[in-house]
């Protein structure tokens, strides 16, 4: 069955793939594979892993929503003014905690999270721990392990915050984990679901409340939704235009400790998620995806690009309240899109697009790679760990792959293709050819070309009288001089035959030049023919001698063109011209001339070397045909005295007969001239000699 062939748009690069050598394709299949796994894992891979991090929190940051002050959550804080006050900064003052939250509990709080670990004693625990027990809106404490926070917490230290929480069993007061992952630094994420610690501190403080929010979320563990502050217009003389609306009302712990000031803040309270923790310069600060933004958060100045870890969780209850569970890509999702990424690298090598074509399709796969998670992002899609960098660069690697693949066969291919039609076409053409296959496609076209037909005198008889061997060797040297001959002066090699070479110009590329290449051409052959002469001589002197190289010249249409099958074909030229210069060729040994050229190509060669040698009609023609001699050392004056001879042969041909013998007895030893006189006196009634003729 024959094989199926290509679309066309990528069937030259595919050929070129499929002939490249074994380990080359080896090679390549290894970096298609490798292309596919940084495309897939590049959130993984040491390099790349932190240019997708800076992408993420680009897209986090740019695409963040711009929010009024979300009046559903209250943070209560220790401040650094407030620890100043107290003269006491580490660990957090407990009986103004107690103090709050005794008051707090009456202000209608849907539930309050304490982002505060109670993991060392104080003088005041047993005040708080009766405050705790006696509270009656749902309290949530702060909880973590040795396991889960050792940078921040040891074993022994531990174990007084489980005793603590214990003393605390039957109350409405439970523990809740405040442990945040950091990835390399920053927290981006939900904290994965950890079986020996309690709910998160923002679940727990939901599910104490009675709020169905929290039941979207269960099992979630993608990106934190984080949200930037509105922006009002400063009406103050000399303040900045824009400051920045705190996301989160926040109030320092000592105003709930004092029942005066508390009772009036009780309207805040009411309906809120209250969480007390430390906000703090040097004290449970956290890198969150803007805070690479540092220097946008300096300039608006009303938050830190570090938030105290208390705001993380705020920032968790929103998301939950707001129902914005982030929709994750799927594992086959991440795969499909490394596999399209290498796809489409692939093909694009396989276009071979050159030049500007190749830029706008290379930018636009680039955009899609780059822009995909930015839509994906702004359409509520988590992107973390959605591979941006990863693609654009398994789609270099895949297409560099590819495209070295079929160059590297391309280059062997073009090796051998310029070896071989350098044994047939000139440089330049063969380059063309190279480059525009199509000019050698299988197929013939009328041209007109400048044929030459050689063929040397005496070599198929001493051939006879000589070993096989040597007969090889002068052809092969012969021929071999030739055409060199034929390839610099831009010729195209037809073929051989035996010891005549047959050659045309004029396709498949044309030249203007093209008439004057191929008259000097066969000139320049018969000289080769000469040097060959010598050659033969010096080499032993015994060998029979070799004749002159006889040359033939023509112009006319040819049908030209690749001629065979698919499976072998042989670009050549077919017509009556290359017919008539072999028969002038031939005709050189009646002409007594080496080298004979029609008229109209003698004329079309643009040169002034030549000698009109009368008209004949050729074995098999009916009409007659001029002749031209090339003779670059013959006079021109009389030149031109046999131009008008021969040019009166058919109106005063006595006269014409006379002037020609004339010239002839000045040149005694000129053969051709001599052959002329006497065709000139054999004419037929139109003027011009038959050959065969007696």
């Amino acid at each position: 069955m024959a094989e199926r062939a290509s679309p066309h748009w990528y069937s030259a690069g595919w050929r070129n793939v499929r002939e490249a050598g074994t380990r080359r394709l080896v090679t390549t299949a290894v970096l298609l594979l490798a292309a596919v796994l940084l495309a897939r894992f590049s959130w993984s891979l040491p390099g790349t892993d932190d240019a997708e991090r800076a992408l993420y929190d680009y897209r986090a940051y740019t695409l963040a929503q711009q929010v009024e002050q979300d009046e559903r959550i209250l943070m209560v804080t220790y401040t650094d003014q407030t620890l100043i006050a107290l003269e006491k900064r580490s660990p957090l003052d407990r009986g103004m905690l107690a103090d709050a939250l005794e008051n707090l509990d009456a202000m209608g709080a849907k539930a309050i999270g304490v982002d505060i670990l109670f993991d060392q004693p104080q003088s005041e625990d047993a005040e708080l721990i009766e405050t705790l027990r006696g509270m009656e809106t749902p309290t949530l404490l702060a909880y973590t392990t040795f396991e889960a926070n050792s940078l921040d917490m040891n074993y022994e230290q531990q174990q007084f915050l489980d005793r603590f929480i214990e003393q605390l069993e039957g109350s409405n007061v439970a523990p809740a984990s405040v442990r945040m992952p950091s990835d390399q630094g920053v927290t981006r994420v939900w904290p994965d679901i950890d079986p020996d610690l309690p709910p998160l501190l923002g679940r727990a403080m939901l599910r104490a409340a009675g709020d169905p929010a929290v039941e979207q979320f269960d099992g979630y563990e993608g990106a934190i939704r984080f949200r930037l502050p509105g922006v009002y217009e400063s009406e103050v003389p000399d303040e900045p235009d824009a400051h920045d609306i705190p996301i989160y009302t926040e109030l320092t712990i000592d105003l709930f400790a004092n029942p005066d000031i508390a009772a009036g803040l009780a309207p805040i309270v009411t309906g809120r998620y209250v969480i007390i923790g430390g906000d703090i310069v040097d004290y449970d600060r956290a890198l969150t995806p803007f805070s690479s933004r540092e220097d946008d958060w300096t300039a608006e100045g009303s938050r830190s690009p570090r938030p105290p870890g208390m705001e993380l969780h705020a920032d968790t209850i929103a998301q939950m309240l707001d129902g914005a569970r982030l929709s994750q890509p799927s594992g086959l999702a991440l795969w499909s899109l490394a596999l399209f990424t290498v796809l489409a690298a692939t093909v694009t090598a396989l276009l071979e697009l050159r030049g500007w074509r190749f830029v706008p399709v290379f930018l636009v796969q680039l955009a899609v790679f780059i822009g995909l998670p930015l839509v994906l992002h702004a359409r509520g899609v988590d992107t973390y760990g959605f591979p941006a960098v990863g693609p654009a660069l398994g789609w270099i690697v895949a297409f560099t792959a590819v495209t070295s693949t079929a160059r590297a066969a391309t280059a062997v291919q073009r090796q051998f293709a310029e070896g071989a039609l350098g044994k047939y076409l000139p440089q330049s053409i063969a380059d063309e050819i190279i480059e525009h296959p199509e000019l050698l496609r299988l197929h013939g076209e009328k041209r007109e070309i400048f044929v030459l037909f050689s063929d040397l005198e005496g070599f198929t008889k001493m051939s006879h009288a000589i070993p096989p061997e040597m007969v090889a060797k002068l052809l092969n040297r012969y021929l071999e001089m030739l055409s060199e001959v034929i390839l610099d002066h831009g010729g195209i090699l037809d073929k051989f035959i035996g010891d005549a070479v047959v050659a045309f110009w004029g396709a498949p590329i044309s030249r203007p030049d093209d008439g004057e290449r191929a008259a000097r051409a066969g000139y320049a052959v018969y000289l080769a023919g000469e040097r060959f002469r010598e050659e033969v001589a010096a080499m032993d002197p015994d060998l029979p001698p070799i004749g002159v190289t006889r040359v033939g010249l023509h112009v006319g249409e040819a049908v030209v063109g690749n001629f065979g099958g698919e499976n072998r074909i042989q670009y050549t030229a077919l017509g009556d011209s290359m017919n008539t210069a072999a028969r002038l060729e031939s005709g050189n040994k009646t002409f007594r001339s080496t080298i004979m050229a029609s008229g109209e190509f003698a004329r079309r060669s643009g040169l002034d070397w030549w000698r009109p040698m009368g008209s004949v009609v050729l074995s098999g023609r009916a009409s007659a045909l001029e002749l031209a001699e090339p003779a670059p050392d013959f006079p021109a004056e009389d030149r031109q005295a046999l131009a008008e001879a021969v040019g009166i042969l058919g109106t005063d041909r006595e006269r014409g007969v006379e002037a020609i013998a004339t010239l002839a007895a000045r040149y005694p030893n000129d053969t051709a001239l001599q052959a002329l006189l006497e065709r000139s006196r054999n004419l037929n009634t139109e003027g011009a000699y038959v050959m065969g003729s007696k």
